[in-house]
Order: C-alpha cells, then structure tokens, then sequence
C-alpha cells in the first residue's frame, strides 16, 4: 500500500479523521429527504475549506459518521465547528 502525502509550505501530512457526531438529544431526525440533505451539505461545505477532502459519509438516523481528511492548519475541533454551525443553519432554514 502507498502513502499519498499531501503537501503544505512547510510540511508533508496525511491527516485522516474518523469523526461521529448526532443531532441534540440523539433525535432521529435524519431520514429520507433529511439524510439526503444532510450528506449534500457536508460535501458542500467541505469544499468550502481549502484541502479539505470528505473520503467516506454515512448518515444514520440518529448520527453521522465523517471521514474526512484534514490539513494541519486547520484545528479539527476548528472545522467541525465551522461544519456543525453552518449545517444546522441550513437545515433550520430549509426544514423549520
């Protein structure tokens, strides 16, 4: 198996998460239309951020899973926050 390490000015990495996060009070809430939804605006907002690359969603109804890869310049609790905040959003402002 090759490594595929990316580049930044001063550095190699290749910094893969695994991250799992749910909705207040574990709700399920993320079906159907929802979860459709929901994956549509990750991959959106991960775009957003330089290099950063969603490699695998599953979107349960009670969870999302994330892998996702992260450059160092980026805290992870940094862009979590910022993918957290700008979805809820989102989702308030099309589901009411």
């Amino acid at each position: 198996m090759t490594r595929q390490f990316k580049k930044l000015a001063h550095s190699l990495y290749e910094c893969k998460y695994h991250i799992v996060f749910c909705p207040k009070y574990r709700y399920k809430i993320l079906q159907n239309e929802v979860r459709k939804y929901v994956e549509q605006q990750i991959y959106v907002l991960s775009n957003q951020k330089d290099k950063v690359e969603v490699l695998e969603i599953n979107v349960q109804e009670d969870h999302v899973h994330v892998v996702v890869e992260i450059p160092p310049k980026y805290a992870v609790s940094q862009f979590m926050g910022f993918l957290k905040g700008k979805l809820a959003l989102r989702m308030f402002d099309r589901y009411p």
